[in-house]
């Protein structure tokens, strides 16, 4: 016979992973179109063609999805901006300076900005990941001025910061070991394995402060 205590952990690990399959199915639009493609389109072009037909295919690409975006008259996601931007600046810095390298090496840098900046968001009393929270998952104005959803979010505000620097660091690792060919198709499955661990350690954590903190709006959507 099912325990009271065991009836619990059961619900919760069937919110949890509801809430789980529900920011993906939101988010997996978003992250297929700007970043799993572009790195297909590199990898094939990679090995079909040359070094320079990647670096052009995954940028053409990009350009043209904010196109076919705008002609539909549809929003363009942040993280497809901010894909179309930095590819774009990779692309110009690996062609003039000739070395795959610089191209690999510029997201890393940028990462650890990422990072820098998260942190940078907390110290001026500004978490970045609450104004993110809403590209995920809605909440109320209400919830979102508790002292214990504030805390939160500064919370995991230091949890991404952390998630993009251990990117940043298996990254770099892999650019230094491993060849080119063998670089683009790991490098995008630890990226994934590392993205996916940052957000189920912020779904089981958000949803314990939504218990403890007895938000309705997230009772009601995980219901």
């Amino acid at each position: 016979m099912t325990t009271c205590a065991g009836a619990t952990n059961a619900a919760e690990a069937h919110s949890l992973w509801s809430v789980l399959a529900t920011v993906i199915r939101r988010c997996r639009r978003n992250v297929i179109e700007a970043s799993v493609i572009p790195a297909v389109l590199f990898y094939v072009c990679l090995v079909a063609g040359s070094l320079t037909a990647a670096y052009v295919s995954a940028l053409l690409y990009t350009y043209g999805a904010v196109a076919l975006r705008a002609a539909r008259g549809r929003r363009v996601p942040p993280l497809l901006t901010l894909t179309v931007i930095g590819l774009t600046i990779r692309t110009v810095v690996a062609i003039i300076s000739g070395s795959s390298f610089i191209y690999f090496v510029q997201p890393v840098l940028g990462t650890v900005a990422m990072s820098a900046a998260l942190l940078g968001s907390i110290a001026i009393g500004r978490p970045m990941i609450a104004a993110l929270a809403h590209e995920f998952w809605p909440i109320t104005p209400e919830d979102a001025s508790c002292p214990g959803v504030a805390r939160h979010f500064r919370n995991l505000t230091v949890l991404w910061a952390g998630v993009n620097l251990v990117t940043a660091a298996t990254t770099l690792t892999l650019l230094l070991v491993l060849p080119v060919g063998a670089f683009v198709p790991l490098k995008q499955v630890t990226g994934l394995c590392i993205t996916f661990t940052g957000v189920y350690l912020t779904v089981s954590s958000s949803l314990k402060m939504a218990r403890r903190e007895g938000l309705a709006s997230l009772y009601m959507q995980t219901a």
